[in-house]
């Protein structure tokens, strides 16, 4: 994984964000899903630094990035983080959580966007409605108020596999990695912390702005409701596209890393 020591760091006014910058060429901008940080993306950034200039960010409150301490939202952060490199337009690609951030970039900042590629989120409005994720919402929710990380842990890995399988059919180096950055992210904060991080709404009303290229990138394994929700998104865009990885659940990047890495790629060429 990446040492700290090739972290460079943004100043604002509500502390320092973290980010990595490496390779050269048309700048690509990997999101990371919530509660890890940039290093999720271990096996994408040196396939896409090969022939691009890469940007991995630690989100606020994430990773090695300051927690908040008044109201900002993700895209806001984002564009600045663009804007102080002379990065944009950027290919951003999201993952879960930074899939929701890539969407509400290009919809609040859609000069810094040159294209965007999904993988397990839509816009932030969309919300995962069949009975196992709002068991494991309520779950997780419970541990969180309890001040228990190892009960919130379990909740958190359990959306590793999915609802169609268990931990025991994942690549434990995959589970180990997934849990060393959670518990990183989890041991800056506190149980009573205020969530300061202001929501972007009605970005489902808005998603026919979006005039860039729009990759769905999804696991087989997801639930019907987000395969459904990503062919609206890829369906309202000028140049909407959709690809599922098989055999894959919420992580396609870490189960798959060459076909996800490659179906990236083959993208970025198409631009």
């Amino acid at each position: 994984m990446t040492a700290a020591s090739d972290l460079r760091f943004l100043s604002t006014d509500d502390g320092d964000l973290a980010y990595l910058d490496t390779g050269s060429g048309d700048p690509v901008v990997l999101i990371h899903s919530g509660y890890v940080d940039h290093r999720v993306w271990r096996d994408q950034i040196p396939a896409l630094a090969a022939h691009h200039r890469v940007i991995a960010p630690d989100v606020r409150g994430h990773g090695f990035s300051a927690n908040a301490t008044a109201p900002f939202r993700w895209a806001d952060d984002l564009a600045a983080l663009l804007r102080h490199l002379d990065a944009g337009p950027a290919v951003l690609v999201g993952l879960s959580m930074g899939g929701v951030i890539a969407t509400d970039t290009v919809l609040e900042h859609p000069g810094l966007v040159r294209a965007v590629v999904t993988s397990g989120a839509v816009t932030g409005d969309f919300q995962y409605t069949d009975p196992w994720h709002e068991e494991l919402r309520a779950e997780s929710a419970r541990a969180l108020a309890a001040g228990d990380p190892e009960a919130w842990l379990r909740s958190f890995l359990r959306v590793v596999p999915g609802p169609y399988r268990s931990e025991d059919d994942m690549d434990p180096d995959i589970v180990r990695r997934l849990r060393e950055m959670a518990l990183h992210t989890l041991a800056k904060h506190t149980p009573d912390e205020k969530d300061w991080l202001v929501r972007l709404t009605g970005s489902w009303d808005r998603v026919a702005e979006i005039g860039v290229p729009v990759l769905a990138l999804n696991g087989s394994l997801e639930p019907a409701d987000l395969h459904a929700a990503a062919e609206r998104l890829t369906a309202a865009v000028p140049d909407g596209r959709s690809v599922t990885v098989e055999g894959t659940g919420h992580y396609p990047n870490l189960e798959r890393p060459r076909l996800f890495n490659d179906t990236v790629l083959g993208f970025l060429r198409s631009l």
